[in-house]
C-alpha cells in the first residue's frame, strides 16, 4: 500500500509533524505490520525523526543547520542561489525507514517523524509506502 500525501509549507525553513497524519492513514487502511517508508519528493526538503515534545528543538535544529549551511554563500555557482537548501536536505535525508507493529509507528516517547522544508514556502509532497509482512 503507498500513497502520496500533499503539505503546504508556509516558510523558508520549516519542521512540519506529520506523525499523526501517518498513523491515521496506518489505521484507516487497517496496516498493521511492516516497515514504512516516507520519502520526500524534493531535493530541498528532506524527512527526519526528531524530538516533537518541546518546540524550541525545532528552532534550534533549523537555526544550527543555518549556522552550518549559510544561506547566499559567496563561493556558492548554483544559479537558483537555493545551494544550502540542497545541502540541508542531503544532511537530513530525504526519507526515513520506520517501524510498524500493531497498527502503531514503533517511535519513542518523544519523536515524531518531520517534513523539513528548507527552500519555501511551497506546494510539497511525500510518498509513503509500507510494505507488510
Amino acid at each position: 500500500m503507498e500513497k502520496t500525501f500533499s503539505v503546504r509549507t508556509n516558510s523558508h525553513d520549516q519542521m512540519i509533524d506529520i506523525t499523526s497524519g501517518l498513523s491515521s492513514w496506518l489505521r484507516e487502511n487497517q496496516l498493521t505490520n511492516g516497515i514504512v517508508i516516507v520519502s520526500s519528493m524534493h531535493t530541498t526538503a528532506g524527512i527526519t525523526v526528531n524530538e516533537n515534545a518541546d518546540p524550541d528543538v525545532k528552532t534550534d535544529f533549523l537555526r544550527r543547520l543555518d549556522e552550518v549551511y549559510p544561506w547566499n554563500h559567496p563561493k556558492d555557482l548554483h544559479m537558483e542561489g537555493n545551494t544550502a537548501a540542497h545541502l540541508k536536505t542531503s544532511t537530513v535525508g530525504h526519507a526515513q525507514t520506520l517501524i510498524l507493529s500493531d497498527g502503531k509507528l514503533i517511535l519513542g516517547t518523544w519523536q515524531g517523524v518531520y517534513f523539513c522544508e528548507f527552500d519555501g514556502p511551497r506546494n510539497r509532497k511525500y510518498h509513503v509506502k509500507v510494505i507488510a509482512d
